[in-house]
């Protein structure tokens, strides 16, 4: 890590950079920054900085986590928490990335209370006080529609009172009532969709848990602003609060820094 962290910051001093071709490949890659102000933008750079500076990142199976790699995790991370602060990824460094789809050795006792082992194929997980696992695609393959990074850190939002619920800490100017009705009344809303096997804006895995349910619509918020607006605009609203962030709103223009 530190002879990464060498390499990656031309000059040496406080604070340290990225060199400025580094930074445009990446976000070149992530057009859903667009709706940020010049503004925005760089205190997401440098809180992507200062994300990397503190959490560990790990190849698994042999995978080399680039320079590239390892900013590209970091400025989508640090998107949902950009006016939150890094203090809500506090309590765990370990980011673990696999090449592609991964599983997880997983145990279930049946109701006879015999105890089954499964293998879990998966493209992330973030566990309680512990890590973040996340796969990793080269752009062709990657799975259409998903996030794989806003999703996984969405949930450790979720896991910062607990157990991955839907129902986040909230700041002190947010109604819990207001977030549990608008998050409720879509959730049951969603899966009366999908059961009856309607098209949904966002994916049918949200139907799950109330919890995968608050994950993805975080992802849809940032992919998809517009679809989860007009499908949810109760959510929309309380996580454009939560977030402090409305790019369903944003001036549809390049803000990339030049």
């Amino acid at each position: 890590m530190l002879g990464w962290l060498r390499r990656l910051f031309v000059q040496p001093g406080n604070p340290p950079t990225v060199a400025e071709p580094l930074w445009q490949e990446v976000e070149h890659r992530l057009p859903f920054l667009n709706f940020l102000s010049v503004a925005e933008r760089q205190r997401l750079r440098s809180m992507a900085i200062e994300f990397v500076r503190k959490k560990q990142f790990y190849g698994a199976h042999g995978f080399a986590v680039t320079d590239r790699i390892m900013l590209e995790i970091a400025l989508q991370a640090c998107l949902p928490v950009l006016n939150i602060g890094l203090q809500a990824y506090r309590g765990w460094v370990g980011i673990v990335v696999y090449p592609g789809e991964f599983v997880i050795a997983r145990q279930v006792m049946d109701e006879d209370g015999v105890m089954h082992e499964y293998d879990d194929p998966v493209l992330g997980e973030a566990w309680e006080g512990g890590p973040v696992l996340l796969s990793w695609f080269d752009e062709a393959q990657a799975p259409h529609g998903v996030n794989v990074v806003i999703h996984e850190f969405a949930h450790k939002l979720d896991m910062a009172n607990g157990a991955a619920d839907g129902f986040p800490p909230l700041p002190p100017q947010m109604s819990r009532s207001a977030w549990h009705e608008a998050f409720s009344a879509a959730f049951e809303h969603f899966c009366e969709q999908v059961e009856k096997g309607q098209d949904t804006v966002l994916d049918p895995y949200a139907a799950e848990h109330p919890g995968e349910f608050f994950a993805v619509a975080v992802e849809s918020f940032f992919l998809d602003p517009n679809g989860l607006r007009d499908a949810f605009p109760a959510v929309y609203d309380q996580l454009a609060t939560y977030l402090g962030l409305d790019p369903a709103n944003a001036k549809k223009a390049d803000r990339s820094l030049r």
